[in-house]
């Protein structure tokens, strides 16, 4: 026969963690933002796709050096570059959001390191020639991530990341 898992020496029983309270405002507030962030950021995506079709008569445009084959990889190249930042910002969005509402305090701060990444790609948006409607969408999402920021640090919070005490029984 086989024992029942998880055994202990002796009998005793292994504690589990105490059942996490329900999220405070704060971070269902957090977590609705980071929705709406990864909806934008998916937003953004699409508008990316769709502009790529003038692409390529802008670089020929503004490179009338290019060869047809330049323009062909450079036309690839950002295709594939949209496609790649657009899925995985909208995934980091998602799991940031499903993460910190489980109350992973390693969430909370990586989203925060996020924010500090997208503050460092805001200033290059505008230190770059991006389009005016590419720096709103910038602009917007990342007052969006500010949003969440504070909503994740507030004190009612990070009472809620702290670690669960185990329950003995």
């Amino acid at each position: 026969m086989y024992e029942n898992y998880p055994s202990t020496a002796g009998g005793a029983q292994v504690p589990e963690p105490a059942p996490r309270p329900a999220p405070p405002t704060s971070v269902q507030t957090a977590v609705r933002l980071m929705y709406a962030g990864a909806a934008i950021s998916a937003i953004s995506f699409i508008l990316g796709l769709a502009t790529l079709g003038s692409l390529k008569r802008t670089l020929e445009k503004d490179h009338p050096s290019y060869t047809s084959a330049h323009i062909n990889s450079a036309v690839a190249a950002s295709i594939v570059a949209v496609i790649v930042v657009g899925i995985i910002a909208v995934a980091l969005w998602v799991w940031m959001a499903r993460m910190n509402l489980k109350g992973r305090n390693w969430a909370r701060i990586t989203g925060t390191v996020f924010f500090g990444l997208n503050t460092l790609d805001l200033l290059g948006v505008f230190n770059g020639s991006a389009s005016s409607v590419s720096a709103v969408f910038a602009i917007v999402t990342w007052l969006v991530g500010l949003g969440a920021v504070i909503m994740l640090w507030r004190r009612e919070s990070t009472a809620y990341f702290k670690p669960q005490e185990p329950v003995a029984y």
